[in-house]
């Protein structure tokens, strides 16, 4: 068997991303199969409740959950490597292409977000808040119109690097064993990766792990955002520049600024978990959004996913030109 081509395939990361953004993951496929990161998913939370015991040691928590992500790291290259083999020759690229829609989420983000502002366009605010609870954390029992449209601009902000840029530059970067890898990990992080006393331990190596893999997308994302407020890009800049690092996440405050200062609005502030109050950093210094916001949000991102196509095309460009 030939070797198959050397990384990266910008032409199989632009195939990818259009066909996610064209068709997604399917509703009748879902019905059938589960979606592939419900699988990692199922492993991690079967660990968890097997080895983050709290009458053992923070120590050993930590450690056990160093072994897990390296198990799942280990798993999903391993699984990325196996395909790469299989189909990475001639017309087996385009499975590899169909195979990376799945780590991919331009056209869901889309959907849930859609699904927040047409009922907030129909003044329906109770269908809004059961639409944005799909998307957010935080309680949205008592959120108002302008709160909603808040929620899901931050959502749409953090989760346009998380499930759009980050992995379609792991996959640019190591092919479907990177991104395989990423998603791996952005699925621990999100079941363990959190501060309360039960995951700090256990969790601690999922969290910085997705810190680290997230360093390069989430800067790139906020630049992208930029570029895609077009006249509005130097007011993001300068709220990107100012509010960046106010989040505790290292990552999470960049695209959110970003988004903030191109809209020209203020996103974050304090929100309600499980009923209790949690502070949170203010970025940007105008008015809360509305829905005429969220929507010039949505318009926004799909400028922002424009230019990230543009990436691997630009590349692609150059290695034609090279050889």
């Amino acid at each position: 068997m030939a070797e198959p081509p050397p990384w990266p395939w910008p032409g199989i990361v632009v195939l990818a991303l259009g066909l996610e953004a064209a068709f997604g993951y399917p509703a009748w496929l879902q019905r059938r199969l589960p979606h592939p990161v419900a699988w990692p998913a199922a492993l991690i939370e079967g660990l968890e409740k097997r080895w983050n015991r709290p009458d053992w040691t923070d120590g050993a928590r930590r450690g056990l959950g160093v072994v897990l992500v390296l198990l799942v790291v280990g798993l999903a290259v391993g699984l990325g490597l196996g395909l790469h083999r299989l189909l990475g020759h001639g017309l087996g690229l385009a499975a590899i292409a169909l195979v990376a829609t799945v780590g991919l989420a331009q056209r869901s983000l889309h959907q849930h977000v859609a699904a927040v502002l047409a009922p907030l366009r129909a003044g329906d605010l109770p269908a809004a808040r059961t639409a944005v609870a799909m998307i957010v954390g935080r309680d949205t029992a008592d959120l108002d119109a302008e709160q909603v449209a808040a929620a899901a601009l931050e959502s749409l902000a953090e989760s346009f690097n998380d499930g759009v840029v980050a992995p379609a530059v792991w996959l640019l970067a190591g092919g479907v064993p990177g991104l395989f890898a990423y998603k791996a990990v952005n699925t621990a992080d999100s079941l363990i990766g959190h501060r309360e006393p039960r995951w700090r331990m256990f969790g601690w190596a999922a969290a910085r792990t997705d810190d680290l893999l997230n360093l390069i997308p989430a800067r790139l994302a906020c630049l992208l955002i930029v570029l895609a407020a077009g006249r509005r890009g130097g007011g993001a800049w300068r709220i990107l520049r100012r509010d960046a690092r106010l989040h505790a996440s290292p990552n999470a405050g960049w695209p959110e600024a970003a988004m903030a200062g191109a809209l020209g609005v203020r996103l974050g502030g304090e929100a309600c978990y499980d009923g209790v109050p949690a502070a949170r950093p203010t970025f940007g210094d105008g008015r809360p959004p509305t829905v005429q916001d969220l929507d010039a949000g949505l318009a926004l991102y799909r400028r922002a996913c424009g230019l990230l196509w543009s990436i691997p095309l630009l590349i692609g460009l150059a290695q034609a030109l090279v050889r």
